[in-house]
């Protein structure tokens, strides 16, 4: 009955985590609720999973990450990025997937990838070059690097813990690098030879306003009574001075007309609904009398103090601002910032008004704001500022102190003086205390929903062992290789592991998978450790879909990207992925 009850819990955590009907938090929270009042777990073993060094070792590392982010460290690499790379092409990605691989190998890779986006769109912005080409393989880079240390991912801070739970010891600091370098280091040499034959040459987006046909935004502009528009047919003025603008609709009180149907003459007051590249979006605001229906004062580009600046905001994959109406946040309500229009990939929006539109990972949203506005959204982690970066970084005179304790973090782990959580709580405190960072931007780090999803699924792994049911599972996986080599089995489960995190998170497959790769070793009587590595390689191998890891998601929208682009890349790599594992890992770790 119990294994009933768990495989059905199992099969709503996998339907809600596809689907994400509800937040990844809730149903972790959900999960260990019905394991509680199923009576399969004590509500002391439900909850155990705070208590997991793991939880505590991720959540330190979100807290050392910021550090090293805050006090610019990192962001002095990208800067010399775009200086040795000198507007050659193949130099360039060279050296911004290397810089990418190097950081993301010690430092989670989600902020590293957040904080090379604008790094690639300013470069390529300088040189001419085409992001389209750089930003899939900065997300694979960062993904590849993450196993080649323990704390690359946290997705092996957790394998090691639950292996060392499980009796088969903890996974040292560089322990994966064996297997880890090589694959990573062919896979980067791939994505050189390959992204820019097979990613498409799409215009760079952003730069100084000057922008291309590819990439549009749905905005609703107001004529003001004093407008050289009134009188004027929309598609005759649009079509000689703004060639790139499409009205939709022209809303005059209570009145929607259609320009594609029939002609209309322009009044004051009216409110456009139209669709426009980012440059003329800006050029109609600044000279023809047309203003944001929300705004008070009109667009005044200039050389003024405290002058507007013209930028786009990326929805990050941990904003609060997701599954929020526009006209419901803080950038619509906030008086100093003023919404231009918004802009979703390939996806059409169906709102009538911009304010209404439902926000998403990857939206990008314009807005003009002041430059003394501009610095509070930057310190945010909502939106990811994608124009005009890198005026200031925060606590840049304490890069020394966060090189130290990171160091220090390091070589201590590394040594064995010290297991991973002391060291990496070691780590944050002295970030704090240091003043690399400060507590509020400490707590804001910490990615709760990841935190609780991982004590959730845990919970499940517990279940899942202690009533029987991951032997179970092993023993129906053993039946699809019955009479195969020990081989052969351990390739079945890293090509399970990658595609299951190609719909889950990495973190949720390792948890849930790990008990059942470990009762299949002992069913054919082999050591466990080369599954739990296995493990470890497959939760990484996720190329193959924009949803299959955050950071695949975050480059989707500044990319300017669709599906197939993920697998004309993505593909190759799990395959690559699976197949060197499966005959590497057996030479490394014997069964």
């Amino acid at each position: 009955m119990e294994t009933w009850i768990i495989t059905l819990i199992l099969l709503a955590t996998l339907y809600l985590l596809i689907t994400e009907k509800i937040s990844v938090d809730l149903t972790a929270i959900g999960i260990m609720v019905l394991l509680v009042v199923s009576g399969i777990l004590s509500p002391r073993e439900a909850v155990g999973g705070f208590a997991n060094p793991a939880v505590i070792t991720v959540g330190a590392m979100f807290v050392v990450s910021k550090g090293m982010m805050r006090t610019g460290g990192v962001e002095f690499l990208g800067r010399q990025v775009i200086r040795m790379a000198g507007g050659n092409f193949s130099v360039a990605l060279t050296i911004v997937l290397i810089s990418v691989a190097v950081a993301s190998a010690f430092i989670n890779n989600t902020p590293v990838v957040i904080l090379f986006i604008p790094v690639v769109m300013a470069m390529c912005c300088e040189y001419g070059l085409s992001p389209s080409k750089f930003l899939i393989p900065v997300s694979y880079a960062s993904i590849l690097a993450g196993t080649c240390t323990l704390i690359g991912t946290s997705t092996n801070i957790i394998i090691s813990d639950l292996s060392y739970d499980s009796g088969y010891g903890a996974l040292s600091m560089f322990e994966l690098s064996i297997i880890g370098v090589p694959i990573a280091v062919i896979g980067i040499i791939f994505l050189l030879i390959a992204a820019p034959k097979v990613l498409p040459d799409l215009a760079n987006p952003v730069c100084h306003l000057q922008d291309s046909e590819h990439r549009e935004y749905l905005a609703e502009l107001q004529i003001q009574t004093d407008s050289p528009l009134v009188g004027h047919s929309s598609g005759d003025i649009f079509n000689s001075r703004y060639p790139t603008l499409q009205v939709l609709e022209v809303i005059t009180g209570t009145q929607i007309h259609y320009p594609g149907r029939e002609e209309v003459a322009l009044q004051g007051g009216d409110i456009l609904l139209a669709k426009g590249s980012l440059n003329d979006l800006v050029a109609i605001l600044h000279k023809e009398g047309v203003e944001l229906p929300s705004s008070e004062k009109g667009l005044v580009l200039g050389a003024q103090k405290d002058a507007p600046i013209v930028v786009e905001l990326i929805i990050s994959p941990h904003s609060t601002l997701r599954g929020r109406k526009l006209y419901n946040t803080d950038l619509a309500t906030d008086e100093d910032v003023h919404v231009i229009a918004v802009k979703r990939s390939h996806l059409h929006l169906s709102e009538r008004q911009i304010h209404d539109v439902r926000l998403q990972t990857g939206d990008i949203i314009l807005i003009w704001c002041s430059e003394s506005k501009l610095e509070s959204i930057r310190a945010g982690k909502d939106c990811i500022v994608i124009e005009d970066v890198y005026e200031e970084i925060i606590h840049k005179r304490k890069a020394i102190w966060s090189i130290v304790n990171f160091i220090g973090m390091v070589g201590t782990a590394t040594l064995g003086l010290a297991d991973i959580m002391t060291c990496a709580l070691t780590a944050a405190f002295l970030m704090i205390v240091t003043g690399c960072l400060q507590m509020r931007d400490a707590y804001k780090s910490l990615q709760g929903d990841v935190l609780l999803l991982i004590a959730g699924t845990i919970a499940l792994g517990t279940a899942m062992q202690k009533s029987g049911t991951s032997q179970l599972y092993a023993e129906a996986f053993l039946k699809l290789f019955e009479g195969m080599s020990p081989t052969l089995v351990l390739g079945g489960i890293i090509l399970l592991t990658s595609i299951s995190t190609q719909i889950l998170s990495n973190n949720a497959t390792a948890v849930l998978l790990l008990p059942i790769a470990i009762s299949t070793a002992l069913g054919i009587h082999v050591d466990p450790k080369p599954f739990i590595i296995g493990i470890s390689i497959g939760a990484s191998a996720c190329f193959a879909t924009p949803v299959g890891y955050q950071t695949n998601l975050m480059v989707y929208g500044p990319g300017g990207y669709r599906f197939k682009d993920y697998l004309k890349l993505g593909i190759p790599l799990n395959i690559f992925v699976v197949v060197t594992g499966m005959i590497l890992i057996p030479i490394i770790w014997p069964f």
